[in-house]
């Protein structure tokens, strides 16, 4: 089980009182707290805690590697502790770029990508490691540089494996190995080094925590204690650990601090812990964005190297700002998810002061004068085109395919690994009725479906490529692409991700045979898109050419935009080389035509 479904792990009975009992144990460590926590305008969420660190803790952040001398570390009674520029920075600028103090893989990963580089796995195949059969390695070199750190996880891991009930999964959950690592590293380099107490700095939310998350804590902590093979609470004392409250700060501080690894294309795939990282505060309308961009073409020992790239130009004194989740949300959605994720209201910008008419809930003037109409609401159920006042006619249909397109991404989201022909064929009923809704590209749900929907097709089209598959994806991608770049800015990892994925597909060679099916997404197929022949070739190589730019900003210029940026440069190079074999062929086809035929 993922750390993102933690929470739905199954009831324990001492949730409430294991939790009530931590917060109300007082330690050496605990000072005071604000009486009455008031909501502030971008609060950091990993510095939610109103508990204030000690004067050590807190010295331990002056000594953090990798600030760059355009960085510094300032707090505000609004927004607590952040990152500030003290110089100009301009945007695809790496701002910070670190080795994790702690990272694994996901469960699911764990056979796919090497424990320590976090490649993915070569042809050949990853060295299994031969005493828990759980991770794997590109070679015997990652294996070596590892096994400092896994020596006592791999032991860990077979105890678990040995005692895990039947009902329960063999291997524990990515929170429970990354908190075993990072227990078993602090331990390693001292309860005092300045490791362990940059650990310390990042803040615990215990003192506000919502009784919604006792649950999730108590698990934890249960399965944490359980894998470091702890059968009597003196035990935890090796590892800094003297009271309940202790341990849930420590869960605390890796629920609210912890960030997920992905892989060059955003497929997250682990969780990892990083303390300079995790003073960047939080906006749905950020000035940077946190990318593991796989900076050299060969994996490096630093690797997964996090990277924090400014996406706009940033003014001195101007704070550092990060998203923690998916800013193309909706504003009650994004709120609610970091309500529930991190235990705080958002009142960054956005949120806070929210556009009159925000293109993620948003539908098309259904008078087609190119305007657009905020999306009606059940309490608010009026609405009118913000362009020529035409007021929205039928919108309990509209409410009605909203309701559906979110009902039926949740449940498509679901089957996408069980059964992806389900999800292909619920995306594909979904998308035509909130297309006839009017719901412009950008609107959820219609975004996140044409987003699954494109990535549902190209995992059928690499099982068994068809005509009609690609053309789906591509219609899909022209769509997503659309929708990306009417909500996010230009340089958004996220657009220039799903640019390079929309170009690329339209590089793939054309089937021979013509596809005799109905278009994959349920569509009425175009005849001018997607093109044929020579016009496909062009707008593939001008598609690239935007997601190379786009990637040189999300990804950072010193990185060649990261590995999905080279790879993009490797495709327009054979582009122009194709382009170049069709250009030469007319003009040869044009010499050897005789004068006057």
């Amino acid at each position: 089980m993922s750390f993102s479904n933690l929470r739905a792990a199954r009831k324990t009975k001492d949730a409430r009182s294991f939790v009530v009992n931590a917060q109300r144990h007082d330690t050496t460590q605990e000072t005071s707290v604000n009486p009455e926590p008031t909501v502030v305008e971008n609060v950091d969420v990993h510095m939610q805690s109103q508990d204030e660190p000690s004067p050590d803790v807190d010295a331990a952040l002056q000594y953090l590697h990798g600030v760059p001398e355009y960085l510094c570390i300032r707090s505000s009674p609004t927004e607590g502790r952040g990152l500030w520029a003290t110089q100009p920075i301009k945007r695809g600028t790496v701002i910070i770029a670190v080795k994790p103090h702690i990272s694994v893989l996901t469960t699911q990963n764990l056979a796919s990508y090497c424990s320590n580089c976090f490649e993915e796995a070569p042809e050949a195949g990853l060295r299994r490691c031969a005493h828990c059969h759980v991770v794997h390695y590109c070679n015997s070199e990652c294996q070596n540089k590892d096994w400092a750190t896994h020596k006592r996880e791999c032991a860990a891991l077979q105890e678990w494996a040995k005692h895990a009930p039947a009902a329960e999964v063999s291997v524990p959950s990515d929170a429970v190995r990354c908190l075993g690592r990072l227990l078993w590293m602090r331990q390693k380099k001292g309860l005092d080094s300045t490791w362990a107490q940059q650990i310390a700095a990042m803040q615990s939310n215990r003192k506000s925590l919502q009784p919604s998350g006792y649950e999730f804590h108590t698990h934890l902590s249960h399965s944490l204690v359980r894998y470091l093979g702890i059968s009597s609470p003196d035990g935890l004392q090796d590892f800094g650990i003297t009271s309940p409250g202790d341990l849930l700060d420590l869960t605390s501080r890796f629920a609210t601090n912890s960030y997920s690894v992905t892989t060059p294309d955003l497929t997250p795939i682990g969780a990892c812990v990083s303390p300079l990282v995790s003073l960047v505060n939080h906006s749905c309308s950020p000035n940077a964005a946190t990318v593991f961009p796989r900076a050299s073409k060969t994996p490096s020992t630093v690797e997964p190297l996090i990277s924090v790239v400014a996406i706009r130009d940033i003014q001195p004194d101007e704070q550092i700002f990060t998203s923690y989740i998916d800013t193309t949300l909706p504003r009650a959605l994004r709120r609610r998810e970091l309500q529930e994720g991190y235990n705080f209201l958002c009142e960054c910008s956005l949120c806070k002061t929210p556009p009159s008419m925000d293109a993620r809930e948003a539908l098309w003037c259904q008078k087609s004068c190119g305007g657009m109409c905020p999306l009606p609401t059940e309490e608010d159920p009026l609405t009118q085109c913000a362009k020529c006042k035409a007021v929205v006619k039928d919108t309990d249909a509209v409410l009605d395919a909203t309701r559906v397109g979110q009902e039926g991404l949740n449940k498509a989201t679901a089957l996408q690994s069980k059964d992806p022909a389900k999800a292909i064929q619920l995306t594909t009923n979904l998308i035509p009725i909130l297309v006839s809704a009017k719901l412009v590209p950008s609107s959820h749900p219609l975004l996140g479906l044409s987003r699954l929907h494109q990535t549902l097709l190209i995992s059928a089209f690499s099982a068994s490529p068809s005509q009609d598959i690609l053309d789906g994806a591509i219609r899909s991608a022209a769509r997503n692409t659309k929708g990306l770049s009417m909500i996010l800015i230009e340089g958004h990892p996220v657009r220039g991700v799903a640019l390079a994925e929309f170009g690329k597909l339209l590089a793939v060679d054309e089937m021979e045979a013509k596809p005799a099916n109905a278009p994959t997404d349920g569509l009425p197929r175009p005849d001018a898109f997607p093109p044929t022949g020579p016009p496909r070739l062009k707008l593939a190589y001008e598609t690239l050419l935007r997601a190379r730019e786009e990637l040189l900003i999300g990804f950072g210029r010193a990185n060649e935009g990261g590995k999905v940026g080279r790879s993009v440069r490797d495709a327009l190079a054979a582009l122009e080389k194709e382009m170049e074999v069709w250009r030469d062929g007319v003009r040869n086809a044009l010499n050897d035509t005789p004068k006057g035929a």
